[in-house]
């Protein structure tokens, strides 16, 4: 057993034992006949680079599948990266400009064919990264949401739903994008506080009665308004409803409707209906047919003013054509006044630029009638999703769910199987050929020029990176040798980005049998994800996967979820609780805290503060505390070592005759099942207090502190076994340092990636043991805070005399008598004491401490009383200030936090000197 380094050092070790897992294909699913248990990672983006949600999320995950590895499930977690259209997009085009090219430039094949390129070269910097965070994924198999087989599954998809009647084309309102020309999703929309304008206008009344004032923050959108809308019940405007108004530069007679959608307090009561360029409007317009409201687009693709304008605003820029519309208004009267307004813009958060509602025909998919089924699964508990309090908000949205906008206008991504014949008929396909059979010989197509939105494909995840829709089974390594060899000759064949090589064994005959084959990867067992895309990812791989897996009710519910178990963590923060943003400077570089304290420590600081609900404030002190708490385990390792103390032999507890030995076997016992419990529950702070409080306080302060000295066969034997279950137990947490110490234990054993999960043996317990050392723990404890309250120099050996002691105390006191006077600095006497002393009482029993030599009594109750009246002061100036409604109320919530910090401080400060006081007598 060659010795430990003196230093911890995580970098060294950290590149050394990822390297070697990943070499010897220890990732890999390889227990034939073991339970299945699958995970997939949600797909970052492949522009990505890690980011402190990407550790935070991947930690989680690798926490569970380790676990179940360790617990001797066949354990898969399927690794791959998202194609990111528009991020991708952008990128390269980024590239380009640097060397004044344009896509247009070039033709669409050959901007595809540089975006492959640039993935080739740049694309797997954020795999890179998630090694560095020590994720363990099955990286011989890793996906690609472009690769070869994905997008055959893509493309069946799509077909399927257009066949089923699931997924149409229409004519509707979309979150466009002028600066990027392409529909985005409401994930890619950032509301941005702005200080604006409310311009209030006036529209004649047709009769010539009078007019309507209405109000707007666009005043360019006026030149599109098809109506105007008061709320039923305001009776300043009743006797308008159902009359016509005229619209004033274009001269069009529009009508006055009634609608509840409009707020009587809200601008001048009479709201503008441009129901082209409002989803608001928009849904106005739909619940008035008979008002004939006309949707007219008023916006270019760049957001210059189209030709459905008067001429005199064709192709001006939009902000051009806003000035234009009120100078012209003013021109002619009709101008009210224009107010300074504070409202919502929203911007796409990747080209920055105001998002426009915008008319547009685009590919849609009937959510609506996909969310049913998804909406009962998680009702009948076929989905369990954790935390449940988001079950209200995923039935609230479901329930209410509007058609899916899955097309874009890029050239990176699935390229949409429409293709469209001269007469405007459309065939959509998987090929081609496919195509031009339904359209009959010598038709001419052309394919559709958009692409399918990422979270289309990505919803597939579950399955498609399983090999659906061909029926192969996850492969064995090429070599045919196992999973630990062979990984660069598989990665110099996908280097096209090629499906799955198939396995050996035989297909299966059906598309069900396929499924079962999988190795019972489907359903998968758990999803990690961020509660922020619940419904742009989670609910739409239920929605895809339970339609698709369930084949219309052929297999139960149960068994065509995508995953058993959702669960959804919190974000993480900055330290004050704000928002992470580049623009704000608040932002954390999880490499650079990797760097700093090594992976160990960032991942357990990530579990410690996961609590189900809450947001994580991110806090460098906790992390460098988590470092502090890698060493302390490590010098433990060193110290066992250095005692005789090697790795354990066996999977049960030793047997042990000390009580010190009962006491630590039983303490471990119970960490394992506090343990178990909390990952069954998903309650990772849980399960990382209950190591770190076993490891720290039970193990090293304790329990090697008390074996000192006293280090005899069956403690070597006892401290050996506890310390490889710590190992054990810690490993899913913090894997690097816990393999290195089990290979330092024991040279030459199997890598504790691949050991056993500890058992709950209950023969070790025995409380009596358990009962004598917990005292014993006590009594020190208690006398050492005596000592130090009242300033007993450290090295200062005191008598002890005890009363009204029990038997049983007496001969606990008579076994623990040499380490209480190692550890406490007390060796007990009889007599009766006399002078001053200080008063220790554990149970029954009162430990009187002689002071009289030791210390100047007077000038410690001196000392003592000051203390108290200062600490009671500042006690009861912070309690003045906390009871004043003006602080609470006016005040930083974190002054306030603060205060009620210190004084909680000082409460406790004055307390305990009171009790030293006490002691005293």
């Amino acid at each position: 057993m060659s010795e430990l380094p003196k230093t911890f050092d995580p970098a060294e070790i950290e590149s050394r034992w990822y390297g070697h897992w990943e070499e010897k294909g220890l990732f890999r699913p390889d227990r034939p006949g073991a339970e299945p248990w699958t995970i997939v990672n949600p797909p970052p983006n492949v522009t990505g680079s890690l980011h402190i949600g990407h550790a935070l999320d991947n930690t989680l995950q690798d926490i569970l599948v380790r676990h179940a590895r360790l617990k001797g499930k066949d354990a898969l977690w399927v690794v791959g990266t998202d194609h990111a259209g528009i991020a991708t997009q952008m990128v390269v085009e980024r590239n380009m400009a640097l060397r004044q090219q344009k896509r247009t430039d070039l033709t669409r094949e050959e901007f595809v064919a540089k975006v492959w390129e640039w993935k080739a070269e740049s694309g797997g910097e954020i795999t890179a990264q998630l090694r560095r965070l020590g994720c363990s994924m099955d990286w011989a198999n890793e996906r690609f949401t472009m690769d070869e087989g994905f997008s055959a599954a893509v493309l069946k998809v799509f077909v399927q739903l257009h066949h089923e009647g699931l997924l149409y084309r229409d004519k509707r309102l979309v979150n466009w994008d002028p600066g990027l020309k392409t529909a985005i999703s409401d994930l890619e929309v950032e509301q941005r506080e702005v200080r604006g304008s409310f311009w209030h206008f006036r529209y004649p009344l047709e009769d010539g009665s009078g007019y309507i004032a209405i109000a707007t923050t666009r005043p360019e959108t006026i030149l599109g308004d098809g109506a105007v809308a008061v709320n039923p019940a305001d009776e300043r405007y009743a006797h308008l409803v159902g009359k016509r108004c005229l619209l004033p530069i274009v001269n069009r007679s529009i009508p006055i409707i009634a609608d509840e959608y409009v707020k009587m307090d809200f601008g001048s009561g009479a709201v503008k209906i441009t129901a082209a360029h409002d989803h608001n409007d928009y849904d106005v317009a739909k619940r008035h047919p008979e008002a004939g409201i006309p949707l007219i687009n008023l916006l270019n693709a760049d957001a210059t003013m189209s030709d459905n304008c008067p001429e005199a605003y064709r192709g001006l820029d939009r902000y051009v054509a806003r000035a234009k519309v009120v100078a012209d208004f003013e021109a002619i009267g009709l101008l009210d006044k224009v107010e300074e307004h504070v409202h919502q813009v929203p911007y796409g958060d990747r080209s920055g630029v105001v998002i426009e509602p915008w008319l547009t025909d685009q590919w849609y998919v009937d959510a609506a009638t996909l969310a049913k089924p998804a909406i009962e699964a998680v009702r009948s508990g076929a989905i369990r999703i954790v935390p449940k309090t988001w079950e209200k908000t995923f039935f609230n949205w479901m329930e209410n769910i509007q058609p899916w906008c899955v097309s874009r206008q890029l050239w990176w991504g699935h390229r949409i199987p429409a293709w469209y014949a001269e007469d405007g008929r459309v065939f959509v396909a998987e090929t081609l050929a496919e195509a031009q059979v339904e359209a009959g010989e010598g038709v001419m197509l052309t394919q559709d020029e958009d692409v399918l939105d990422t979270w289309f494909s990505s919803a597939l995840w579950p399955f498609a990176t399983l090999g659906w829709p061909e029926e192969t089974d996850i492969s064995p390594s090429p070599s045919g040798e196992g999973f630990g060899e062979g990984n660069a000759a598989w990665e110099e064949q996908t280097s096209d980005h090629t499906p799955l090589p198939a396995s050996s064994s035989p297909n299966p005959s059906s598309e069900e049998e396929g499924l079962r084959s999988l190795h019972g990867r489907y359903p998968n067992d758990v999803l990690v994800s961020g509660f922020d895309i619940l419904f742009f990812w989670n609910a739409r791989m239920m929605m895809q996967g339970i339609h698709f897996m369930g084949r219309s009710g052929q297999r139960p519910l149960i068994e065509s979820v995508p995953f058993r178990t959702l669960y959804l963590h919190g974000l993480v923060r900055a330290a004050d609780g704000s928002k992470m943003s580049k623009s704000k400077g608040n932002t954390v570089d999880p490499l650079v805290l990797i760097d700093r304290y090594g992976a160990d420590a960032l991942r357990f600081f990530m579990a410690a503060m996961e609590s189900q609900g809450r947001d994580i404030k991110m806090d460098e002190r906790r992390v460098e505390g988590y470092r502090n708490f890698a060493t302390k385990l490590w010098n433990a390792a060193r110290f066992c070592q250095v005692n005789g103390i090697g790795g354990s032999t066996t999977l049960e507890p030793p047997s042990a005759a000390l009580a010190v030995n009962k006491w630590i076997e039983a303490e471990l016992i119970r960490t394992v099942e506090a343990v178990d419990l909390a990952l069954a529950e998903f309650r990772f702070d849980a399960a990382a207090n209950a190591i770190y409080q076993f490891v720290w306080s039970r193990f090293c302060d304790w329990y090697l502190e008390l074996i000192k000295g006293q280090v005899d066969d069956e403690t070597k034997a006892v401290a050996g076994w506890v310390l490889d279950q710590i190992l054990v137990l810690l490993h899913p947490f913090m894997p690097f340092i816990t393999e290195e110490l089990w290979h330092g234990l024991m040279p030459g054993r199997s890598e504790l990636i691949v050991a056993k999960w500890p058992q709950p043996f209950a023969r070790a317990l025995d409380p009596a043991a358990e009962a004598e050392v917990e005292w014993l723990i006590r009594l020190i404890g208690e006398i050492r805070a005596a000592r130090t309250e009242l300033n007993v120099p450290p090295g200062t050996k005191l008598p002890m005399h005890v009363r009204d002691a029990s038997d049983e105390t007496l001969a606990r006191l008579n076994r623990g008598a040499a380490v209480l006077a190692r550890m406490a600095k007390v060796e007990a006497e009889v007599g009766q004491v006399t002078g001053g002393a200080a008063q220790v009482v554990v149970d029954e029993a009162t430990f009187v401490l002689p002071l009289e030599s030791v210390i100047d009594l007077e000038a410690e109750r001196a000392r003592l009383a000051k203390g108290i009246a200062a600490a009671e002061k500042e006690r009861d100036a912070l309690a003045g200030r906390l009871g004043n409604a003006s602080f609470v109320e006016r005040a930083k919530p974190e002054a306030v936090e603060k205060a009620r910090a210190d004084h909680g401080e000082k409460v406790a400060e004055a307390e305990r000197l009171r009790a030293a006081l006490g002691r005293l007598g």
